[in-house]
């Protein structure tokens, strides 16, 4: 007889964000997930049984419990946080925190929202931030670290009560006026397609894999494993 799978025990940083919220459902619907935890500074509602809160403070993060994936999703603008220092304490320092942990936790498969033009030597600081988190990440002993770059993301950011982005609103308008003319790569990407990108390639990568934005369209019109 066949041995039966393993069951995974996932994390999710940002839960409450964009994509965040589309790696929940779409992990809590996934049959190989046994419980999805979220990282969050505050209580959250649990509507899945999979899903368990575990309140916590980034700055100063407690043991987790065991766990087989991380996916990283935290993320601000540098107008939201106020400052070049409050951006990067959540884009980098957070996320880089919470991968250690889960690291610690048993964690050997890291998802992460990067961005586009994530580069560590770019002059654009927030480009650079993102860079030097993807450089730090490959650092930690892994199975697989699967990076997505997406390029602006589509959602509805009121709806969960975050502040709208301009560029994002931008960007979404002239991607429909000019689709046909934009390659797949530059053009707005809906937040449910990065978070089904992560949640098939996280489990089955070996090694650093990074997904371009084109390669992401569409990816939640897939049906979940």
């Amino acid at each position: 007889m066949m041995a039966m799978a393993k069951l995974r025990s996932v994390a999710v940083a940002g839960a409450t964000g964009l994509v965040g919220r589309q790696l929940v459902q779409r992990l809590c619907a996934d049959r190989g997930v046994a419980v999805v935890y979220a990282l969050a500074r505050r209580a959250l509602e649990a509507a899945d049984p999979k899903f368990v809160v575990l309140p916590v403070d980034f700055s100063a993060l407690p043991e987790l419990p065991p766990m087989d994936e991380v996916y990283l999703a935290l993320g601000t603008t540098i107008k939201v946080a106020g400052s070049q220092a409050a951006f990067q304490a959540i884009d980098l320092d957070a996320n880089l925190a919470v991968a250690r942990a889960a690291h610690t936790a048993g964690a050997r498969r890291v998802g992460l929202v990067s961005a586009m033009g994530a580069n560590a030597h770019s002059r654009i600081f927030y480009n650079r931030v993102k860079g030097q988190l993807e450089q730090a990440l490959a650092m930690l002993d892994l199975d697989a670290l699967v990076i997505a770059r997406p390029s602006l993301l589509r959602g509805d950011r009121a709806a969960l009560g975050q502040a709208v982005r301009r560029g994002e609103v931008w960007g979404d308008r002239v991607g429909r006026a000019l689709r046909p003319l934009i390659p797949r790569g530059w053009r707005v990407i809906e937040a449910a397609d990065v978070a089904a990108a992560l949640v098939r390639e996280v489990p089955r990568a070996q090694g650093q894999r990074t997904l371009s934005s084109a390669s992401m369209q569409g990816a939640s019109q897939n049906p979940v494993g």
